[in-house]
Formats: C-alpha cells, sequence, structure tokens
C-alpha cells in the first residue's frame, strides 16, 4: 500500500500537547505506525559521555509520535486534510488533498 505520510511532508500536529504545530517529518518508521516530525514531542535524553560526544549530559530531541495525531497540511489552504490517492493518464500514482483536490506530489 502506498505511503500517505512520507519524509519531507508538511504536517499538522491534531492532538497531544503540540496540537496545532506544523513541521516537516524527519523520519518515518512504518513498522511502528509513527513519525518523528521536527519540533515535535520534543523529549529531554540523558546521554551518557563517550567517544562521540565526551560531555554528555541532557540532550533535546524530537520522540515519535502515532501517525494517526499528524495529517498532511493541505498545500493551497494551509489547514489539515485527509490524503488520497489518483491515477493519472500517464500511469502515475499520485497523492492528492481530499479538501482541495490539489496535488501533494510535486
Amino acid at each position: 500500500m502506498a505511503a500517505k505520510i512520507k519524509k519531507n511532508d508538511t504536517v499538522v500536529v491534531l492532538s497531544g500537547k503540540d496540537k496545532g504545530n506544523v513541521g516537516k517529518v524527519l523520519k518515518v518508521i512504518p513498522a511502528e505506525d509513527r513519525v518523528v516530525v521536527e519540533n515535535v514531542n520534543v523529549v529531554a535524553k540523558h546521554v551518557k559521555p563517550s567517544m562521540a560526544d565526551p560531555n554528555g549530559g541532557i540532550k533535546r530531541v524530537e520522540a515519535p509520535i502515532h501517525v494517526s495525531k499528524v495529517a498532511i497540511r493541505d498545500p493551497s489552504t494551509g489547514k489539515a486534510t485527509r490524503v488520497g490517492f489518483k491515477t493519472m493518464p500517464d500511469g502515475r500514482k499520485v497523492r492528492v488533498a481530499k479538501g482541495s483536490g490539489v496535488e501533494i506530489d510535486v
């Protein structure tokens, strides 16, 4: 099945502490149905000193959130929208915003 949310998509957070925030998808984890979104669900991670990071300390990192908590941002309106699929005359399968009918894959 084709992915409705892909890396580098702009998404809107629908629920949780970061509701309403807009960010870019940094990573998709399909096995767990989760995505990592830029500046969303930032947690403090305690890191032990190592050769790569001799200081260690408390680092701020984005944690994954469930894919059902985010929606694609409609390119034309800027609001959250559902995603549909359309087959083009040349045989390509493209993602389409359900709200406005605009192509997402450009």
